[in-house]
């Protein structure tokens, strides 16, 4: 679907908190950015790079949208603007070390985290994963907006998550309890099958709503559904940043092997002995399925939301509701969660021609060609 036919309200932050967080009136909010270089942070000298486009849309939208009427507006306090080190890799742990614009160092855990109710992170690198497990622990709710552009801006943060959701609900519904996905890929006139066990768990969405006392982070834009896998087997293609494409032999849930298919040698010998000295970074760790439809942004953090899309994604999955978590890998830089989008932006050279769930004996055709089919269409009208 074209952007230009797509309707999407004027982006408003006042809806966005109020839809996601339901906020209460006194409660405190703060953003929090990563720099590469956190001496920017001091007197936002951040804000001369052109480079840092999303600590920009941080300080424009959201820190100056709070200072000028929405904090007042929804009753909150606080609105202040904190600055990590950037992590360098997606759900890395975070430094304990914040800045303010005065160049004042904070402790995340003594300073930020126990006296803040909303924290919202706009960041390079996703930090879902480290700040749940910190939610969980100090009590806080938040969002994490990785990757805003003004694509995501106006369109998969315009919506109305309470919308959002229940649509989400739909597709979680009909894809609920399944013992297995089966997944055909054709790349380079090759054909091959990936199936994850799902062990007839409970579905899970991103849906975007973090409402009440319990401790959430909402990685946002939402829109949803996936599994943590108990096992899988076979083989999928994996397009490495560049270009490179490697078929990957998955057995007993993991990674075992890649095998160059197209492009540079040496990015898979790389992978390779990552997996041989770090085995878990190879575990797959989350399926899941777009149920928004959206504009595609070039940022997977919306791209992988798009109805019709999936994704696996490896290692860290402690956030998920999954048992791997930065302790259980070899090397700490190395307990990364990474996604691995199939859509026909992200993944033109690779067809995804078919996912079929597995479910009570029955065997049902959910996607095909990256487009819902029958069972999943009627599922969400």
């Amino acid at each position: 679907m074209n952007f230009d036919s797509m309707s999407f309200p004027p982006f408003s932050l006042s809806r966005l908190l109020t839809t996601v967080f339901a906020p209460k009136s006194g409660e405190r909010v703060a953003v929090l950015i990563d720099l590469e270089d956190t001496s920017l942070m001091k007197d936002f000298a951040f804000l001369k790079e052109d480079a840092l486009t999303i600590q920009r849309k941080a300080h424009d939208v959201f820190y100056l949208g709070l200072k000028n009427g929405v904090s007042d507006e929804l009753g909150l306090t606080g609105g202040d603007i904190f600055a990590y080190k950037r992590t360098g890799g997606s759900n890395l742990d975070l430094p304990d070390e914040a800045y303010d614009a005065e160049g004042k160092q904070y402790s995340f855990e003594k300073d930020i985290y126990p006296h803040y109710n909303i924290l919202l992170c706009i960041s390079t690198d996703s930090a879902t994963a480290p700040l749940t497990a910190f939610a969980k622990q100090f009590g806080f709710r938040g969002a994490t907006l990785h990757g805003l552009n003004d694509i995501i801006l106006n369109s998969g943060l315009a919506v109305d998550y309470n919308i959002i959701s229940k649509e989400a609900e739909k597709l979680r519904a009909a894809l609920t309890k399944a013992d297995a996905f089966q997944v055909d890929f054709e790349v380079e006139g090759q054909s091959m099958t990936l199936e994850l066990m799902t062990g007839q768990q409970e579905a899970q969405k991103s849906h975007g709503l973090c409402h009440g006392e319990v401790p959430d982070v909402a990685n946002l834009p939402a829109g949803e559904v996936y599994f943590v896998p108990t096992g899988g087997q076979g083989q999928f293609p994996m397009k490495y940043e560049g270009g490179t494409i490697g078929i990957m032999d998955v057995a007993d849930g993991s990674i075992q092997k890649a095998t160059l298919l197209k492009g540079d040698a040496d990015i898979i010998e790389a992978h390779n002995a990552k997996l041989a000295s770090d085995p878990v970074t190879g575990v797959l760790g989350e399926l899941g399925f777009g149920t928004q439809v959206l504009p595609v942004s070039g940022k997977d953090i919306q791209d992988e939301k798009i109805l019709g899309t999936m994704h696996v994604a490896t290692g860290r999955s402690d956030h998920l509701g999954g048992d791997l978590t930065p302790d259980k890998f070899a090397k700490k830089l190395n307990a990364t969660h990474d996604d691995i989008l199939f859509s026909p932006s992200k993944t033109p050279e690779i067809l995804v021609k078919q996912v079929r769930m597995v479910r009570d004996g029955q065997t049902t055709v959910v996607l095909e060609n990256f487009q819902t089919a029958e069972y999943l269409s009627k599922a969400i009208q």
